[in-house]
């Protein structure tokens, strides 16, 4: 019966529309992220050009996405994710409507990257605070591992491809295109959601007085920090996810088509065909780990997979063949996968759900936060540092500063006192039990 047990989120009608949605707009994203490398190397660019395309999106989601989780917990997450469904269709309707006739610039691509990524600093915090009202606890690991696998095989898997397919045989314009249908699509399917989809949330509190909204914020802020502060498992991951985007993002996202070029003699359908194993990979492992019980040892499990499935990163530098290559990020989006699954649902679990939308915001705020770093340093460095040596450090540094975190934080002893495998310790009683270990 595990492999219902995946299924069972399918019951409730606001999930279905909501997963229905992000679908669909993940698939455009997936898109995007193929259709704008090409778009840029189309008007002339290179590394260097790439790095401030895609260091504008990481300026947008970092720079928001506390105001996102702040927003996710003080208004209608409804509202919220309708809204930057919104934003998204006008600013890639733009775009498109820019290439297609041939008048795009760089700095257009750059300005509408920075738009979508503070559409995602506000649109992932409203989803996460959502979940947990339209679903049961019990419910919750399979909802994010039906997220776990739709996202790899969407937007890292069947949109890359199907971007890479229409850039080399039609246009980077016409793969635009299709992401702006995608966000059409997605924008007219939020609207069906409905106002109880946001539980009390719609309630948006009064902030008209004399400096009460300013004040309100910052005590808003300075509670999800407190809490993460004095919650050792989750300081410790996002410590480590802050440093293994630092080392890994800016490889993957900038270097890694001109490994595809360079030493694969590659084009855009074969590194639109790399992203999809990984996305492959992501997904099948999201699946697995939705079809079974949370792991006792659940930080464990998280923390390792994540650090091992880094190693192959490591030997990226080196390779010259497509299989190899493909094995190495199919093992990569394999850990990945899982390890996400298992920690969307340990904080929507162990978090209270009055903080949940703050704490979602801060994953991201603290995980993103050197994502700019990264992305601007890549194109930079990779002209006076072999590409080998990038992927080889890379792949090195997040194994080691996993098995830190790990011992750091005592998540051995914690998981073993903060059990998951029931619905004892679900997000409800979470509101009323402090969770600092």
């Amino acid at each position: 019966m595990a492999s219902l047990r995946a299924l069972r989120p399918f019951a409730h009608r606001e999930f279905r529309v909501l997963i229905s949605a992000l679908s669909i707009s993940i698939f455009g994203s997936g898109m995007w992220a193929v259709a704008m490398v090409y778009e840029v190397i189309h008007l002339g660019g290179g590394p260097l050009e790439l790095s401030l395309v895609a260091t504008a999106a990481s300026i947008g989601l970092v720079g928001f996405v506390l105001a996102g989780g702040i927003a996710a917990d003080r208004f209608p997450q409804r509202l919220l994710i309708i809204a930057v469904e919104g934003a998204n269709l006008a600013v890639i309707a733009t775009i498109t409507a820019l290439a297609m006739f041939n008048v795009i610039q760089l700095w257009h691509l750059a300005v509408g990257a920075f738009v979508l990524g503070v559409g995602q600093a506000f649109f992932f915090p409203a989803y996460s605070a959502m979940l947990p009202r339209i679903l049961p606890a019990d419910d919750l690991l399979a909802a994010n591992g039906l997220e776990g696998t739709v996202r790899p095989v969407l937007q890292q898997a069947a949109g890359p491809a199907i971007a890479g397919i229409l850039v080399a045989v039609l246009s980077p314009a016409h793969a635009v295109a299709g992401v702006a249908v995608c966000h059409l699509l997605a924008f007219g399917i939020v609207n069906l959601l409905s106002r109880q989809a946001s539980g009390p949330g719609e309630t948006v509190p009064d902030t008209t007085a004399p400096g009460t909204g300013r004040s309100s914020l910052i005590k808003d802020l300075r509670e999800g920090f407190s809490y993460t502060i004095r919650t050792p498992w989750l300081l410790w991951t996002l410590i480590w996810a802050c440093l293994s985007v630092l080392f890994l993002i800016g490889p993957i996202e900038v270097l890694l088509p001109f490994v595809v070029r360079d030493q694969l003699g590659g084009d855009s359908r074969t590194f639109g065909f790399l992203l999809a194993v990984m996305g492959v990979g992501s997904a099948a492992a999201a699946l697995a780990t939705a079809t079974f019980r949370l792991p006792r040892r659940y930080l464990t499990v998280m923390v390792v997979t994540w650090g091992l499935g880094s190693l192959p990163v490591a030997a990226i530098g080196f390779m010259d063949n497509f299989w190899v290559l493909g094995a190495a990020m199919l093992v990569f989006g394999a850990t990945e996968g899982v390890g996400m699954v298992i920690w969307g649902t340990l904080l929507q679990r162990r978090v209270p759900r009055h903080l949940l939308g703050r704490i979602s915001s801060l994953d991201f705020f603290v995980s993103l936060a050197l994502m700019p770093v990264s992305m601007a340093l890549a194109g930079p460095v990779a002209e006076v540092v072999p590409l080998w040596l990038i992927f080889f450090i890379a792949g090195l540094v997040c194994p080691i500063m996993a098995f830190v975190a790990l011992f750091a934080a005592r998540m051995m002893t914690d998981e073993m006192e903060n059990p998951l495998t029931s619905t004892t310790m679900d997000s409800e009683s979470a509101d009323t039990q402090p969770d600092s270990v």
